[in-house]
């Protein structure tokens, strides 16, 4: 009964065992006083918590009617069981996407091909596009524009081992034809949609040995100039980076979606209470300083202190006069002689950042661009974000963007969140209000003095949670996937977010599916060699898809969704031929 004593783990254990090979469903069937029992709510949630191993403090699911249900969600709603597994690749397979649909999927490889899939019962390849004709090394990203009309495909040039230059192509739904083609430096950038005929790439200017500038563009995806006078690319932002940093891997967040979020994360918000949520140290391991707030955003370009009103030139020209006369001390190296000067440089000729960035409106048509970025050294460590208004986001108006004071040369970032490891990998919910940020830890307290040395990265892959309407970390890292390669072969992998999962791949062979609300890994997916990339249905989140370097991409259906698929197949008719049979005789 609901006020009867906790079951000892002997007899939990006999039911763990039980349900694992009886349909929980059709237990009431089987006796009268098993389906007593089963509907027992303070039974389910003692089996829910030491089943699954959730801590005692975290809240049942806000949309879970019961725990029976919700024991009943995790056990048979994970896409866990390999349907089909599609071969047609040649090579190592990098990345997927679904359409907005889910319909269609796009897959990348290393084979130089990007292909189109039927998500069908049984899925089926609709198209193939070989880019080697554009001198193309292989496709690695992918990404359907919001009416699902066109796709925005993103590669490798061929080139020395050290080339970081890239294309972006834009394909037609309707009869697969290419549309455009735009540069992307460096390659690592991929490219993304910010709305539906519109996409941003970027370019990389070398200013000095460690120092450089990124130019995000904004394009568009018809690049058919029907007038002379008419724009079909403008410059978004220009950014400077030091130690050898750049801005890569870009995505857009839409902020008018905050106010209505598919799950909330922080469970005293899920109660309508107005707590703050805590924010964790990224690079400890102690529980005691995880529990002590930390300010993870920072302004991109601080104001310099103020020394009895000397400018930034008369600070850039007083450092030049003390390297002059010897006053600088201890003496610098050329490397850090270079990253002062920029410094200097930049503050005086830098556009300030967007005020009041998050008290968005959420009525607003404002979104945000995201992407990695770092300040230390050439890892990506940190994830800027910049707020784009709604008139950037056409490509009329002057080639070169807004108009700007003669010496403000660079835009600054409006927030940066420091991760304090190697990023390589991020992914939006589908509500758009959590990032959820794949990272390899730097050790504790290490100190970078050379930008083109980063410190060595963990095994284990620590995934974060940032709510972005408050722009702080709403979840412990989750863990369970581990990566090999050393800091500077350190390659991307893709995460995913449905609206109650999370999956990512790792380089242990396996793709892994977590519970969003729960914070507990729920499946493990296996694969022959390094699984580089997932991705849910958006219609459909029982259905998977992971990709991996060994050439296939496996489809996961949930135990569930196989039981429906099996029984709308027609079933042989074997008993009644039997029966004709006997009759005849």
């Amino acid at each position: 009964a609901g006020s009867g004593p906790l079951l000892p783990d002997s007899v939990l254990y006999e039911i763990f065992l039980y349900l694992d090979h009886v349909d929980v469903l059709s237990v009431g069937l089987v006796c009268q006083q098993w389906h007593a029992v089963a509907r027992d709510e303070f039974l389910w949630k003692e089996l829910f918590y030491r089943y699954y191993r959730v801590s005692r403090e975290v809240p049942r699911h806000p949309a879970a009617v019961s725990w029976y249900d919700e024991f009943q969600r995790l056990y048979d709603t994970i896409p866990c069981v390999e349907v089909q597994a599609l071969k047609e690749h040649n090579d190592q397979v990098l990345h997927l996407s679904f359409s907005h649909s889910g319909s269609l999927f796009a897959s990348c490889s290393k084979d130089c091909t990007v292909k189109i899939w039927s998500n069908e019962l049984d899925i089926s390849l609709q198209h193939s596009s070989n880019m080697r004709p554009y001198n193309w090394s292989y496709t690695q990203f992918s990404q359907f524009n919001s009416d699902d009309s066109l796709l925005l495909v993103s590669g490798v040039f061929v080139g020395p081992h050290n080339s970081s230059s890239g294309e972006i192509a834009v394909i037609s739904m309707e009869n697969f034809t290419l549309l455009s083609r735009v540069r992307n430096k460096p390659y690592d950038v991929f490219g993304c949609w910010l709305n539906e005929t519109n996409l941003i790439s970027g370019n990389l200017h070398r200013i000095g040995r460690i120092t450089s500038c990124s130019v995000l563009w904004l394009n568009n995806a018809f690049q058919g100039i029907e007038s002379e006078n008419v724009n079909v690319v403008k410059r978004l932002f220009k950014i400077q980076n030091l130690n050898a940093s750049t801005i890569r891997t870009v995505m857009v967040a839409d902020c008018s979606r905050y106010d209505s979020p598919d799950l909330l994360l922080d469970y005293e918000e899920q109660l309508a209470a107005s707590s703050t949520c805590p924010v964790f140290d990224l690079g400890s391991d102690s529980e005691e300083e995880e529990a002590k707030p930390k300010q993870t955003l920072e302004p991109a370009v601080q104001e310099l202190p103020a020394e009895g009103g000397v400018t930034a030139e008369d600070g850039l020209q007083q450092f030049f006069d003390d390297i002059m006369e010897g006053r600088v001390r201890p003496a610098m190296t050329e490397t850090e002689l270079e990253t002062k000067v920029a410094e200097l440089f930049v503050r005086s000729r830098t556009k300030p950042p967007e005020p009041n960035l998050l008290s968005t409106d959420s009525n607003s048509k404002t979104k945000y661009l995201i992407f990695t970025t770092g300040c230390l050294t050439y890892s990506p460590h940190q994830i800027g974000i910049k707020r784009i208004l709604p008139h950037q986001m056409t490509t009329a108006g002057p080639v070169l963007g807004e108009e700007r004071r003669s010496d403000e040369f660079f835009d600054s970032l409006d927030h940066v969140i420091d991760i304090h490891g190697h990023i390589i990998g991020m992914g939006l919910s589908p509500d758009h209000r959590y990032l959820y940020v794949n990272s390899r830890a730097w050790p504790r307290d290490c100190v970078i003095s050379d930008p083109m040395q980063p410190p060595p990265i963990a095994e284990e892959i620590d995934l974060h949670v940032f709510d972005l309407k408050t722009m702080k970390e709403v979840k412990r890292a989750l863990r369970a996937h581990r990566a090999y390669t050393p800091n500077e072969e350190c390659f991307f992998i893709f995460l995913d977010v449905s609206r109650d999962f999370v999956a990512s791949g790792a380089e242990d062979r396996h793709g892994y599916i977590w519970d969003r609300h729960y914070n507990i890994c729920l499946a493990k997916l296996q694969h022959d060699n390094v699984v580089n990339s997932v991705a849910f249905s958006p219609v459909e989140q029982e259905l998977l898809l992971t990709a991996s370097d060994d050439t296939t991409i496996k489809v996961w259906r949930s135990p569930r969704a196989v039981r429906v698929q099996q029984a709308r197949k027609p079933r042989p008719r074997k008993l009644l031929f039997s029966w004709l049979m006997n009759q005849k005789s």
